[in-house]
């Protein structure tokens, strides 16, 4: 990064004394990359990974839109968003480091191990400040950061989340063809009540309820019977060599169990959210955007994942569906497994599918239609790198992730994709 000097430098009120260097995205790369950290070793499941990386990223965009007359605020585009004041006693500050430290700051508060993330934020000032950054302007960004991140985290705060914790635990209905704990681990379901917190774009978590699912049956003749056939064709055993890499890269499981020996251990993975973030993080750093550009545009990607989680498991607690694995060792062979973990909550619709076609959308929006892309995020967790010619191939390729490892039937699939390339084209619709 250059250094600039320049002299005699005055600003009217609010903003710096002296020109400070601008950031790029890769301060905002880091900034997911650590939070999605946190989130492995927190265990965090694939909703609330959405819900931290939008709030995060509003408190980030919030400082860019009160300096750049080109960025709206989110007041009047989000649900029940408020006016956030711009801090008035801070005279020296940068605005591309007050927005990283908003992040950071949003985040250390909200995720349950987020003191993890002072070490970055002592290496982003300290590399800031090597950089050419005045102490004056560190110590303002610092304040304005915090000042903003406190209204953020009020907004988040009335989200309704909290409220969750307070209603019955969820308990399976034991009903024929509905969801039931399955093994290894028989965890219980995750985020039963997720679709009462506020949403951000939608207007309610059931804006767009898809068809309802092929009902289960037990009849040979029916269409619930021909998607168990299709799915058991692709057991653990018998799936290809090419599907068996597709499944694997977007396996995306926060948290699942390995037999070994006489232990089960437990492997921690990024979620399907994180790994829609880094793919962000990869096309603006091709695209070469601006920090202000990237930041919005991972905004819209986060609200994109959030609201399409929310309308995704509106609907996995109404339907409640059984999972491949224990229909098909129910009626046809007790010994088949699939090839992935099934995740702990009802089959339809598929998240996957919801949230990477939303995703797709947004980021087509951003990019056009034929961006291709080397896919590197999990390179760190040790699965090679997967090149795609645009966001659609890779989006349908997600979704077909989850019917080769054997944990969605296909019409999950297909009409996950389909709610999520509604979330994604409302949210285009109303970003400013």
């Amino acid at each position: 990064m250059r250094k600039f000097t320049f002299f005699f430098l005055f600003i009217f009120i609010g903003c710096r004394s002296e020109k400070t260097p601008e950031l790029s995205s890769r301060e905002i790369t880091k900034v997911v990359d650590e939070m999605t950290e946190v989130m492995i070793h927190d265990v965090t499941n694939p909703p609330l990974a959405a819900r931290f990386f939008t709030y995060a990223c509003l408190a980030g965009y919030e400082v860019v839109s009160q300096n750049d007359k080109g960025y709206r605020s989110m007041h009047g585009v989000l649900n029940e968003y408020p006016v956030i004041e711009k801090p008035g006693d801070v005279d020296e500050y940068s605005p591309d480091l007050s927005a990283v430290l908003a992040m950071l700051k949003t985040a250390q508060k909200m995720q349950p191990s987020g003191k993890r993330l002072e070490t970055l934020e002592k290496q982003l000032v300290d590399s800031c400040r090597t950089a050419g950054f005045s102490d004056d302007a560190i110590e303002g960004s610092v304040a304005y950061a915090q000042q903003v991140s406190q209204q953020i985290l009020k907004y988040a705060k009335a989200d309704r989340y909290n409220k969750i914790s307070n209603y019955p635990r969820y308990t399976p209905s034991g009903k024929e063809g509905t969801w039931y704990p399955t093994p290894p681990g028989y965890f219980a379901p995750v985020e039963p009540y997720f679709n009462t917190v506020r949403p951000f774009m939608l207007d309610s978590a059931a804006q767009f309820k898809p068809v309802p699912p092929v009902a289960f049956s037990k009849d040979k003749s029916s269409a619930f019977y021909r998607l168990l056939q299709q799915n058991q064709r692709e057991s653990a055993s018998t799936i290809s060599d090419e599907h068996r890499l597709i499944a694997a890269f977007w396996d995306c499981n926060p948290f699942a169990l390995e037999n070994n020996g006489h232990m089960l251990v437990g492997l921690k993975k990024i979620s399907p959210g994180a790994h829609w973030m880094g793919i962000t993080g990869i096309a603006c750093a091709k695209a070469k955007k601006s920090f202000a550009e990237s930041l919005k545009i991972h905004t819209a990607v986060a609200i994109g994942l959030m609201d399409g989680f929310l309308a995704c498991w509106d609907e996995k607690y109404r339907s409640d569906r059984v999972r491949p694995e224990t229909a098909i060792r129910q009626l046809m062979d007790p010994a088949w497994k699939p090839f992935l973990q099934t995740p702990p909550f009802p089959e339809y619709l598929s998240g996957h599918s919801t949230i990477s076609s939303a995703s797709e959308v947004i980021l087509t929006h951003f990019f056009g239609d034929n961006f291709g892309y080397t896919d590197t995020v999990e390179e760190r967790y040790g699965l090679k790198a997967r090149s795609f010619k645009s966001f659609r191939e890779a989006a349908v390729e997600a979704g077909l992730s989850r019917f080769y490892g054997g944990i969605h039937f296909m019409d999950a699939i297909e009409q996950g994709r389909e709610q999520g390339l509604n979330v994604g084209n409302w949210v285009v619709k109303k970003f400013p």
